[in-house]
């Protein structure tokens, strides 16, 4: 089974089906998880951006550490 499979679900599959029930928690781990796995720095920006946003609209405590990883990256200042 692949890395980012979990009983059977891609990692895709479990983004969409958060995305469809609207669980923002959600969301910010699975898109930093992806970020995490991704297999270039341009699709790491791209999933650690979206876990960003959504975890300033949730208020979530993990912003400020995805807004450093992004700083490091040089994606966000």
């Amino acid at each position: 089974m692949p890395p980012n499979d979990i009983a059977g679900e891609t990692l895709d599959a479990r983004l969409l089906d958060a995305h469809a029930r609207g669980d923002r928690p959600a969301l910010i781990a699975l898109y930093l998880e992806a970020g995490e796995t991704a297999q270039t720095e341009d699709a790491a920006g791209f999933y650690l951006t979206h876990a960003y946003v959504f975890a300033l609209e949730t208020g979530d405590r993990r912003a400020s550490d995805i807004k450093a990883r992004l700083v490091a990256m040089g994606r966000e200042r």
